[in-house]
């Protein structure tokens, strides 16, 4: 029996993209109403370099390519959605948010945790325990920053097209016409989420840092920064068991932590944030013969 392909998504600026085994599509609402649809072939990387897909390493490659894909589909769609006297982001803009949005993310979910374990961690016991607080001070900073963000105008529409992504797989999962009178039937919530996936990969490190032992603030960063895709891989990998088998009750419990977070970051689209999103799958589709056939 032939594995049936999985899609995936990310909503951007008044969109989303589309990922399936073949293209990756964009799909963005325009100021006057339109819907501009793009699309690009995937990179032929893993099929150059089949290693890449092993289990453990495909973790890391998955989340860079991701990570690379994501940042210039997003900025792609921040241009799209622009009116035509704005101007536009230049590339260099570009490069630069995303590397300041990095440096954030670095500082905040992993240097300042890992800080204030280190100047207190004579209150706190054991290596374990030590990371035990550490791994909570990280959730809870990314809840806090998830919660603060979803106050904003701007982002809670892109949270309203996270949610008319995840409704637009879902449907296509459940074997119905892609409209946006059955996508409108499903959840906003699906148990392959990055939302998920992040929680994951905090609760894995946890385990993974106890085992760097104790040292200087100096060791204890960059020693995390370097076992980083390892902690990314195996949470990749239970992101991709949980997902395969989550309509069984032992993977459903397993998967309740990642749904309940992604109550933050999905809100319920309204119908033209749902056409979108079934605008960059059904492009998407187009490319898969079995599934354009069926």
């Amino acid at each position: 029996m032939l594995k049936k392909p999985s899609y995936g998504g990310m909503a951007v600026i008044e969109g989303v993209m589309m990922k399936g085994p073949r293209v990756t599509s964009l799909a963005v609402r325009r100021p006057d109403g339109s819907i501009v649809v793009e699309k690009e072939p995937n990179s032929d990387l893993g099929k150059r370099f089949p290693f890449l897909k092993w289990p453990l390493l495909r973790g890391s490659y998955v989340l860079i390519e991701s990570m690379a894909v994501g940042i210039r589909m997003l900025n792609r769609s921040a241009n799209l959605s622009l009116d035509e006297e704005e101007e536009e982001l230049s590339s260099g803009e570009i490069l630069v948010t995303g590397l300041i949005a990095l440096l954030v993310a670095v500082v905040l979910f992993l240097a300042l945790p890992t800080a204030i374990v280190h100047f207190t961690r004579q209150f706190m016991g054991g290596v374990l325990g030590q990371n035990l607080v550490e791994g909570l001070i990280r959730i809870v900073f990314f809840l806090v920053y998830v919660y603060a963000i979803s106050k904003m105008q701007e982002i809670q529409r892109v949270f309203m097209y996270h949610g008319a992504e995840h409704k637009s797989i879902l449907t296509l999962e459940a074997g119905e016409e892609l409209t946006v009178d059955e996508a409108r039937k499903h959840s906003t919530l699906h148990p392959r989420c990055g939302t998920s996936f992040l929680l994951v990969v905090m609760v894995i490190s946890i385990l993974v840092f106890a085992l760097l032992g104790e040292g200087s603030l100096f060791y204890r960063i960059w020693s995390r920064l370097a076992v980083f895709p390892v902690v990314a891989g195996l949470g990749y990998e239970f992101i991709r068991f949980s997902g395969q088998y989550h309509r069984h009750p032992w993977a459903r419990i397993l998967i309740i932590p990642g749904l309940w977070l992604q109550k933050l970051t999905t809100r319920e689209p309204d119908d033209e944030q749902l056409e979108v999103a079934l605008a960059a799958l059904r492009e998407v589709l187009a490319e898969e013969p079995a599934v354009a056939a069926a």
